[in-house]
Order: C-alpha cells, then sequence, then structure tokens
C-alpha cells in the first residue's frame, strides 16, 4: 500500500482526475499522506514572447498556482487524509523533471497524475509531462485520463 502519493496539479480537468485517484488510493489508510505539487512555467504560455513576460504577469501566475494548491489541499482535507503542498518557480528544465525532483526528494512511494492522453502530432508539438514522468521515475506512476479531452 502507498503511504507517500506525490500528486502534481495545475488546476485542469485532468490534473483533478489524478487527484480524486490518488485521494480512492489513499482513502482508508491511515498512514497515507498526499503530496500536492504546482510548478509554475510561465514560458509555454509565452512562448516567443518572452519579452513581455512582466512582474504582474508572474505575481498573477504565483497567485493562480497558490489557489490551485489551496483547492487541492482543501479536497483532500474533506477526506480525512494527510497533506501537505509544495509551490515551485521553475526557471530551467522542464516540468516532468521538476516533478520527478520533487518525488525523489520527498521519498514518493508513487505519483499520480492526470493526462490528456494526446497521441500524434498533438503529442510531438505540445509534448508530454507525464510521459517524461514515466520515463524517468524512480517510483511507479499511475496515469489518469481525464473524461473530457479538453
Amino acid at each position: 500500500m502507498h503511504k507517500r502519493i506525490l500528486v502534481p496539479v495545475d488546476g485542469s480537468r485532468t490534473a483533478t482526475a489524478g487527484l480524486q485517484e490518488a485521494i480512492r488510493l489513499a482513502a482508508g489508510n491511515a498512514e497515507a499522506t498526499i503530496q500536492l505539487l504546482h510548478v509554475m512555467d510561465p514560458l509555454p504560455a509565452m512562448q516567443g514572447m518572452e519579452a513581455m513576460i512582466t512582474d504582474q504577469l508572474l505575481e498573477n501566475m504565483e497567485a493562480f498556482g497558490k489557489k490551485v494548491l489551496k483547492n487541492a489541499k482543501a479536497l483532500v482535507q474533506r477526506h480525512g487524509i494527510g497533506v501537505d503542498t509544495v509551490f515551485q518557480r521553475k526557471t530551467l528544465g522542464r516540468t516532468s523533471d521538476a516533478i520527478v525532483k520533487q518525488a525523489a526528494k520527498w521519498r514518493a512511494d508513487m505519483i499520480v497524475m492526470g493526462t490528456h492522453g494526446r497521441r500524434g502530432i498533438s503529442r510531438l508539438v505540445m509534448g508530454s509531462d507525464a510521459e517524461g514522468v514515466v520515463r524517468s521515475s524512480p517510483v511507479p506512476v499511475l496515469l489518469v485520463r481525464s473524461k473530457t479531452r479538453k
């Protein structure tokens, strides 16, 4: 039984599906703890417009990430599961690398995360954090596909 479950969250339906599955896995295990991780990465949204990244934009993104963590934490707490949160401001590397590093740092037993389940050109163009985590994770990874693909 997994006791330390890392769950990356970004406020999306897909990430919420992963969180809900992690809650199901942890339910009934008094020793289980979920760690919620939000990695703020401004570059994908601003690709080609790096000069337009302002302090105000970064502050807004940070406030959004912290709100995502607060809401996710409240959901976990409603189920009586131990939970803590980690906010990271990514500067270099891939988001998947930050997730795997946090899993190692926290000594997670498992990573549970949502995936869009993209294939083909869409996956190649957009990349896949889930795929990157699966390829380099030192612990089991459970990917949860969202029912809605948006």
